[in-house]
């Protein structure tokens, strides 16, 4: 938990609608969010099998006072011939949109992957026109690294992204630790 009181916890079966919802509703999702409607069971196996937390990726809740307000996930990508970093993403509740929240969600992530993983970087990316999250990144403490072109398919369109990153060094001492 944070001075915001913005929390991350592992997903419960309770949990299950509100991600389908999330990922598989074109309102609940927001519009860089909706990539067509897939199979409404996917989550429910991935639960089933993993609980959401997997050695190459994982999910967990955010909540604020018992509410839940969405939820962030990772997994594991390549970046070099023998190295690898985290990819991060998030996805909110319409309500919960514009205030904070997924800012502080993104910086208890990185904690949390770097606290029990031994990956230096962690990134992630957004459609170039999605403003919100990128101000929501930087103030993360995620670095714009450049734009990727022609990067993410969407809405019968190829869109660029903009590539953001932080790394070990930059997170700095962690408050509760002192």
């Amino acid at each position: 938990m944070t001075e915001t009181g913005v929390a991350l916890r592992p997903v419960s079966e309770a949990d299950l609608p509100m991600l389908e919802s999330l990922t598989n509703d074109p309102q609940a999702a927001g519009s860089f969010e909706w990539h067509g409607w897939h199979d409404p069971h996917f989550l429910r196996r991935r639960w089933t099998e993993t609980g959401m937390l997997a050695a190459d990726n994982g999910m967990l809740m955010i909540e604020l006072a018992g509410q839940r307000l969405g939820f962030v996930s990772w997994h594991k990508t390549r970046s070099g011939s023998t190295s690898f970093c985290w990819n991060a993403g998030l996805v909110l509740i319409p309500e919960a949109r514009g205030h904070g929240h997924g800012t502080e969600a993104q910086r208890l992530l990185v904690r949390y992957l770097f606290a029990h993983t031994q990956m230096n970087r962690v990134e992630a990316s957004t459609e170039a026109g999605n403003v919100a999250e990128q101000r929501s990144l930087t103030k993360a403490g995620f670095t714009k690294e450049g734009v990727l072109r022609g990067y993410g398919f969407r809405d019968g369109a190829w869109r660029d992204h903009i590539l953001y990153s932080m790394v070990r060094s930059d997170l700095g001492p962690d408050p509760e630790r002192g």
